[in-house]
């Protein structure tokens, strides 16, 4: 989302409420899940709340407000406790958090389509922010399932992979922050994430006028 968003009041109400719900609620989903599995861990470090300031990322938050797309601070999980195994268990608890996301996004369509059809004319700031919803949820589903470690997808990808790939994947791990950091600057030099991110956006575009 480029700066010029940051005008829009549409999109800065969209940007707090992301903040307080949807961030908190896509960790929650990661602790939720982890603990219907088994694992008490997120519970004991208090992350099974909505509570913002308890998923709270500053640099994923400032991600999130620059680019549109970012991350919360990563929920504890102990693998071994997890119902499955832990590589199936990790892609469980990994996918819940983008799922969540989506799930958001639909809401906001529904919401999006609700207004266009009970006002005649509707609210301009009520469809930009249900706009900036949609699509920030959007991104940040389709971000945090990009196959890098910390990412929900590097779990999702490991859960998936044959138990041999997964162990020689799992040594990216080590490399995970400089691999993120350097798929960022590609990113601003290619835009890969907007290519990929394209398709979703079109889609619900389509959805939202149907």
């Amino acid at each position: 989302m480029p700066f010029a968003r940051l005008t829009d009041p549409g999109y800065l109400l969209a940007l707090a409420v992301i903040f307080l719900f949807a961030l908190p609620l896509h960790e929650l989903a990661h602790a939720w899940v982890a603990e219907r599995l088994g694992d008490s861990t997120p519970r004991r470090y208090g992350r099974v709340t909505l509570n913002p300031m308890a998923h709270l990322d500053p640099i994923g938050a400032l991600m999130l407000v620059l680019a549109g797309f970012g991350w919360a601070r990563p929920v504890p999980v102990n693998p071994l406790y997890l119902r499955y195994g832990p590589r199936v268990g990790m892609a469980l608890v990994g996918g819940a958090g983008p799922l969540m996301n989506l799930l958001l996004a639909g809401l906001g369509i529904i919401a999006y389509r609700t207004a266009l059809e009970v006002w005649t004319v509707p609210s301009g700031i009520v469809l930009q922010f249900l706009g900036a919803w949609i699509f920030i949820n959007i991104g940040l589903a389709v971000f945090n399932m990009i196959p890098l470690p910390p990412l929900d997808g590097y779990r999702v990808l490991q859960g998936l992979l044959p138990p041999d790939l997964a162990y020689a994947y799992a040594r990216l791990e080590a490399y995970g922050p400089l691999l993120l950091l350097l798929f960022l600057v590609l990113d601003r030099q290619l835009g890969l994430l907007g290519s990929v991110l394209q398709p979703f956006y079109t889609l619900a575009f389509r959805l939202m006028h149907l």
